[in-house]
């Protein structure tokens, strides 16, 4: 994709790499950095709320955040929204890119460096996390390529650093390049995270300024058996006034991948999931699929048993009703039969005798019969 240039507003190089602000004809300002688009201020909310409230709202309640890169600030400006958080660090090695930003983006991206929350630190990020210790519940890792300053952030080494700085449960999200492009490369990081966390799983949005159009997220938790494609909650009323893109529904689906991505992902993901969570069908005879029929079997035999039973009860009851009824018509008539009845023998003979029953009632007993006069 390629943009119109209308006007350069900053270009230079800092100690890491070339620097490039420009205003374009379409998509507003745009950061570059060596030479490839970082965000522009028309789309970037694409990746900018994926990038945070995908892990923001796969943690219940995050109190301490650390974000690794992202001297833009749109990270940190998402981030700054959830007001149950109460601590901020951001560690980008590069001091000149938050300069830049700040003068050039602070309409868009660049507008929450001066939250009294936020702390900014100008590090190797590999390095700062050796000395950090259950530290942070949310971790962003919002980095460019893995070239340059950015590719020790892509290392099994430092991921397992990172699980040192991260609290019981705690949630990881990195920037996880895109699947047109580097396949081979998402699939070797979620192997190495596969070694360090229980949890992992990728998800991805689209967003139109970026190689293809499409970039992804590796997602990681250290607890087991952490469901990440299920939001634990709903954005608060007043986060949600703000969001373009971001939903409960969207966090879902960005982890539902082309059947293509899917199988190399699949192998890495953890935990394995149902076929209701996954791009790629299982067999139709799988131990799962089975297992399913089975309980769904017992389930209904249990049910029909159960409902089989009381209709035997009410129907019992019904025909109990009707012959005592019956009996009433029967045994007080329109005319002759005056005194009490007792015993089973007795009642039959005065049925059959009053000619309109053989039987109805051989096990009654003490029936009380009225007499009544002037009818037959």
């Amino acid at each position: 994709m390629s943009l119109k240039i209308e006007e350069v507003l900053w270009e230079g190089r800092s100690d890491f790499q070339d620097i490039l602000v420009f205003r374009s004809s379409t998509y507003g300002t745009v950061l570059a950095l060596d030479g490839v688009i970082q965000l522009t201020e028309r789309d970037e909310h694409a990746y900018q709320e994926m990038i945070t409230h995908i892990p923001m709202h796969s943690h219940p309640d995050p109190k301490s955040v650390l974000i690794v890169g992202g001297g833009d600030g749109g990270v940190l400006r998402e981030v700054c929204r959830h007001a149950g958080v109460t601590q901020i660090t951001m560690c980008e090695i590069d001091p000149v890119v938050c300069q830049v930003a700040q003068q050039f983006l602070a309409g868009s991206t660049a507008t929450s460096f001066n939250d009294p929350r936020v702390t900014l630190v100008h590090a190797d990020a590999a390095e700062f996390v050796k000395d950090k210790k259950d530290a942070y519940d949310v971790v962003i890792v919002d980095s460019s390529d893995p070239v340059g300053p950015a590719e020790t952030l892509f290392t099994a080494s430092f991921y397992t650093a990172l699980r040192g700085a991260m609290k019981p449960g705690a949630i990881m999200c990195n920037q996880g390049e895109c699947v047109w492009l580097h396949l081979d490369l998402i699939g070797e990081c979620m192997g190495h995270c596969t070694q360090v966390f229980p949890s992992v799983d990728y998800a991805f949005t689209t967003i139109p300024t970026y190689p293809s159009g499409q970039i992804g997220f590796l997602l990681c938790s250290t607890a087991p058996n952490t469901v990440l494609r299920e939001a634990c909650r709903e954005p608060a009323p007043e986060l949600a006034r703000q969001l373009k893109y971001y939903s409960a529904a969207v966090h879902s689906a960005a982890f539902v991948l082309p059947l293509f991505a899917e199988k190399v992902v699949a192998t890495a993901r953890r935990p394995k999931l149902p076929y209701v969570c996954k791009s790629v069908r299982p067999p139709v005879f799988s131990l799962s699929s089975m297992a399913c029929a089975l309980v769904g079997t017992v389930v209904g035999v249990a049910a029909a048993a159960a409902f089989g039973l009381k209709r035997r009860s009410e129907l019992r009851f019904a025909v109990c009703r009707a012959r005592w009824r019956a009996v009433r018509q029967l045994l007080i008539p329109s005319g002759g039969l005056g005194e009490v009845v007792t015993g089973a023998a007795v009642l039959r003979v005065a049925c059959v005798e009053h000619g309109r029953c053989s039987g109805l009632l051989a096990n009654a007993a003490n029936v009380r019969v009225g007499r009544e006069t002037g009818r037959e």
